[in-house]
């Protein structure tokens, strides 16, 4: 150990300060001084975390930093990515970063914990689990409905009766024992929508108070799932979310892009990169983020997406307006879009998941499209992909880190690939 403070330089991957001599510091900031002893003296670019819950909760690890450190992080993440495979980035944009309060889909936990429900995210490196009281991250809404769930919870538990080994919450009423069920929240057109995962609900004391609680909300859907598949307990009209313009049906616990505005940046950067192509293949579809998009400005678009329900969503709102999206259902990692196919399409979009596409990727290297957009939430395994291209004669000539994640270490980003 030396006995010198040494500056932080920068911020690794995993959010921890890293010095000149390779030491590590949680919590650390570029700009800070870590003392021999371990400890921080804050730089000029700490700030004090914005949350009560930093550094117990695991969702963030980043609040610390001021705004220029931040973007600097997320524009390096994906550069070094870049460098990491010699991907040779002709240009690299400034990073996008989502503001607070913007975060639109979340997964939390709920659990009874010493004869209460605790409804939250886990610690870091731990299974407990972090009471959330306030979120700067998530859609004011998210916040706001957590106590209202916790006793709805309670409710539950009650209405089933007590359990062996149960425990008597203040007031002596019993908590159901081993309540442990997943949240899962995201925004609607029609407002908000719940799904509970791993909770059973029987009699009509429990189902009088689900449809209360959803009423008095007034909840776009509340969806139960316990064990069997989700079942929709309360929506009035049918849920949808906006995409590129066409309301499109939202399947309970369908993928969405994090934040609005992170996926108006990624969408931005297809249409604009992908203007003039013509026909366009849409691979990892989903509900159709980007294929509406595209399709609004003049694309005729092949959707492909392994998910029925999501290919069905898209397919529904598809031939409802009578746009030019053919959806089609297909597994793109067991039977990936083959060079013939590929060769019909001036470009392709793909946003696969975090594991990459080196499937269909190894296919597209293969083919004559001209341009291809890859979208991406992992930059080491978007870069794995890359080399293929890059190695087929592809060019990187775009890239654009995006934060939505904000004081997360997940970072996405839209890239560009060319074939001259």
């Amino acid at each position: 150990m030396t006995d010198q403070p040494e500056e932080i330089i920068r911020i690794a991957a995993k959010g921890d300060g890293v010095t000149a001599s390779g030491r590590f510091a949680w919590g650390a900031a570029p700009g800070d001084l870590l003392l021999p002893d371990g400890t921080l003296e804050p730089g000029p670019h700490h700030v004090a975390p914005v949350c009560k819950h930093f550094g117990r909760c695991g969702g963030c690890q980043l609040q610390q930093l001021d705004e220029p450190s931040l973007a600097d992080f997320v524009e390096a993440r994906v550069a070094n990515a870049s460098t990491s495979q010699g991907l040779g980035a002709e240009s690299i944009a400034l990073p996008h970063l989502s503001p607070p309060h913007s975060r639109r889909r979340a997964s939390l936990r709920a659990e009874s914990s010493q004869g209460r429900v605790v409804i939250g995210y886990r610690e870091a490196k731990s299974h407990r689990l972090v009471e959330l009281t306030e979120c700067p991250v998530l859609v004011p809404e998210f916040v706001a409905i957590l106590p209202h769930l916790r006793k709805l919870l309670i409710k539950l538990g009650q209405a089933a009766g007590p359990a062996k080994g149960s425990k008597r919450a203040p007031g002596g009423k019993h908590v159901h024992a081993k309540l442990a069920a997943d949240v899962e929240l995201a925004m609607t057109e029609q407002g908000l929508d719940i799904g509970i995962k791993g909770l059973k609900v029987e009699g009509l004391a429990a189902t009088e108070a689900l449809l209360d609680f959803a009423r008095d909300h007034a909840l776009a859907r509340l969806v139960l799932d316990a064990g069997y598949g989700p079942e929709a307990v309360w929506e009035p009209e049918p849920v949808t979310v906006a995409l590129g313009g066409v309301s499109v049906p939202f399947p309970p616990g369908s993928f969405l892009q994090a934040t609005l505005d992170g996926e108006q940046a990624l969408v931005a950067a297809a249409c604009e990169w992908l203007d003039g192509c013509g026909a366009v293949a849409d691979l990892f579809a989903g509900l159709g983020t980007f294929a509406f998009a595209l399709a609004g400005q003049g694309a005729k678009v092949l959707a492909v997406e392994a998910a029925r329900d999501a290919h069905l969503a898209c397919k529904t709102a598809a031939v409802r307006l009578q746009l030019p999206v053919h959806a089609l259902h297909r597994d793109l990692f067991r039977n990936p879009l083959l060079v013939d196919e590929l060769n019909r399409f001036g470009g392709v979009v793909l946003d696969p998941p975090r594991a990459g596409a080196r499937e269909q990727v190894e296919r597209l290297a293969d083919s004559s499209v001209a341009r291809i957009v890859y979208i991406s939430c992992n930059p080491s395994s978007w870069a794995r992909d890359g080399a293929l291209l890059i190695e087929n004669g592809y060019r990187l000539a775009q890239l654009r880190p995006v934060g939505q994640f904000r004081w997360s270490t997940h970072v996405e980003l839209a890239s560009l690939f060319v074939r001259d």
